[in-house]
């Protein structure tokens, strides 16, 4: 029997880094960390899963993210013992928790003052140009059932990681079209109307009516907050929509609150990433449903035409001799 994956999806991601103009194995390596360390303690087949995976990402990932990562699983204490050799770490001594990382050589004074700006200076050139790659299609609608197929927990975080990958946001929805948007979904919200909600969000973030409906309907609401993130909601009036929209959300005092921290923390580039993936799911679909045309399908599909008979004409008072295209009945 087949051990299920750490989280559902990630194989799915695993595929998507994998394919070409679109490279988000940091992202997942950050993803896979963060969720391993989340439960104090992992069953033999998770450990075994997470050093696959991980052994796959270290050496494929760049030093801020090793670094990040290596920062990330030094503290936590039951980080596997490969992984933390893979990571240049040391195994916890049975008096100290927190693994011990390689020494680190001192660095002469003018090295020591230049690699900070280097540093900076490649990091914001990389995320320049980082930012120009777009979604193709498929990767968006793969983006976005992922999103929709993943718990609470899982959700939040995709969106904190999706800030830093290299995908290409969403413009952001015109200041005078998003005040007005968000009065009017703020006095839809309050009178419960869920369908005008959903009409007004969809319209407004370009959206079609079953992405618009399949975001305001989620029971847990993260695509909610992620939309009105991205249409520049304030707070406050999120949080009002969040108590008077639905009653299933609004009863509920944890999930009110735990919706207004993930709102609170919330980055608009990933939001806004997030809407991307939206769009582009619909251009998926759409490609699916309508398949191009070969350029020999006109040919195959057309009937033989009939053979036509030609009249050929004759002096006055003559009869005409029909001909199919020979001249052996002609009168000599």
């Amino acid at each position: 029997m087949t051990t299920p994956p750490l989280f559902s999806g990630f194989d799915g991601l695993m595929s998507l880094s994998r394919r070409e103009g679109v490279d988000i194995r940091p992202t997942l390596l950050r993803v896979l960390a963060d969720l391993y360390v989340q439960t104090n303690s992992h069953s033999d087949d998770e450990a075994r899963q997470f050093v696959e995976l991980t052994s796959r990402l270290i050496d494929q990932v760049d030093d801020a993210t090793r670094a990040a990562v290596r920062a990330r699983l030094a503290l936590y204490p039951a980080t596997p013992a490969p992984v933390l050799k893979h990571l240049g770490l040391k195994p916890a001594d049975p008096d100290r928790r927190v693994p011990l990382a390689r020494e680190i050589h001192a660095l002469s004074a003018p090295e020591t003052t230049l690699a900070p700006e280097l540093s900076n200076a490649s990091r914001e050139a990389q995320l320049r140009m980082d930012s120009r790659l777009s979604m193709r299609p498929a990767d968006a609608a793969e983006i976005s059932g992922l999103f929709f197929g993943a718990g609470s927990a899982e959700r939040a975080q995709i969106l904190h990681s999706l800030s830093e990958t290299p995908l290409k946001a969403s413009p952001r929805i015109p200041a005078f079209r998003a005040e007005r948007a968000i009065e009017a979904l703020e006095m839809a919200g309050f009178v419960g109307d869920v369908e005008n909600f959903t009409l007004e969000l969809g319209e407004t973030l370009i959206l079609p009516r079953k992405i618009a409906s399949q975001v305001v309907n989620d029971p847990t609401g993260e695509p909610l907050a992620c939309a009105a993130k991205a249409l520049g909601m304030p707070s406050a009036v999120f949080q009002r929509i969040l108590l008077f929209l639905k009653p299933e959300i609004g009863t509920s005092v944890h999930t009110v609150y735990r919706l207004s921290r993930l709102y609170d923390v919330l980055q608009e580039r990933s939001a806004l990433i997030m809407l991307a993936a939206w769009r582009g799911s619909t251009m998926a679909a759409t490609r699916a449903k309508y398949r191009s045309t070969l350029y020999d399908d006109e040919r195959n599909r057309a009937r033989p035409a009939a053979a036509q008979t030609r009249i050929t004409p004759q002096p006055a008072g003559g009869v005409a001799i029909s001909q199919t295209g020979s001249s052996q009945n002609s009168p000599r």
